[in-house]
């Protein structure tokens, strides 16, 4: 069985909740102390094994590949000025032997047309899916505890973590089998249920393994509202071919893609940051926040 070595992100959304901040910048260049989110996304990959990034883009996410692309110019600047520190940083934001490639999704017609996007880059492999404004924190990176699990069952594998019931709405939402405590058969998928009406208060999150014939089932997909083709959708048709599995992975999910859970991840992150972290702790205990709490 083939080891997984593509990840898809797809970054072509335009980011409305955070306007207008996401007018002529992408989302997921908005950074988390010092980092941009689909950076984070990306060295989660690299940690993960993978070695080919795939970006789905659209307009506007032209600063995306000049983030990952070689800065000359910058390079040459700071080595002229012997910043050497400056210098690695800049030059260690993805190992050379990563491979970046671009396509442009014409229309954001939906998570599942832009998955299908990527398939003439992925072939006949099985493939990561990240959504960067879902930022993941854990000892050991989620898409590395995704991929061992897949090392071991070589099958779909969907994120998952327990919302809170009145939050199934905002979820696709899982039935499953008991397998081992952390890992479940899917039985069905369904996006956004009411709350009354979720199988369970499993919710899928911004990580996915897939095996290609997900790309059959995209295909014969029947598009929603505004023509949109959802991932869900291709995977409730996956589940009539073959095994789907729920992970509950280690670590802490931040939903960057509301402003609540952006401040969240940014207060976190500021904290255990080597540079400034110490005194920003002493700054918040000094205004009377007990973050810890």
């Amino acid at each position: 069985m083939q080891k997984v070595r593509k990840a898809v992100f797809p970054v072509a959304g335009m980011g409305t909740r955070f306007l207008p901040a996401t007018k002529a910048s992408p989302k997921e260049m908005m950074s988390i102390v010092d980092k941009p989110l689909i950076q984070y996304a990306v060295e989660e990959a690299v940690r993960a094994g993978i070695t080919e990034m795939i970006f789905i883009t659209g307009r506007n996410k032209r600063s995306i590949e000049d983030h990952f692309d070689k800065a000359y110019e910058l390079e040459t600047e700071l080595e002229m000025r012997n910043k050497q520190k400056m210098l690695d940083i800049v030059r260690s934001i993805i190992p050379k032997n990563i491979t970046c490639v671009y396509i442009r999704q014409p229309e954001a017609l939906g998570l599942g047309h832009a998955v299908l996007c990527a398939q003439p880059v992925v072939g006949n492999e099985p493939f990561a899916v990240i959504l960067a404004d879902d930022l993941c924190d854990a000892n050991k990176p989620v898409m590395q505890q995704m991929v061992e699990e897949f090392d071991r069952c070589h099958c779909s594998i969907l994120g998952v973590q327990n919302v809170k019931r009145e939050e199934t709405s905002s979820y696709g939402i899982v039935a499953v089998d008991e397998e081992k405590p952390d890992v479940h058969r899917v039985r069905s998928i369904v996006e956004k249920p009411k709350p009354e009406e979720s199988p369970s208060t499993l919710g899928v999150v911004g990580r996915y393994i897939l095996t290609p014939r997900i790309f059959d089932m995209l295909l014969n997909v029947q598009p929603g509202a505004g023509g949109e083709i959802q991932l869900t959708d291709g995977i409730a048709a996956l589940l009539k071919y073959e095994a789907v599995f729920a992970q509950e992975f280690e670590g802490v999910r931040y939903d960057c893609g509301s402003k609540l859970g952006y401040l969240k991840a940014t207060i976190e992150y500021g904290l255990k940051h080597p540079e400034v972290g110490p005194e920003f702790s002493a700054f918040l205990k000094e205004h009377h926040c007990d973050w810890s709490n």
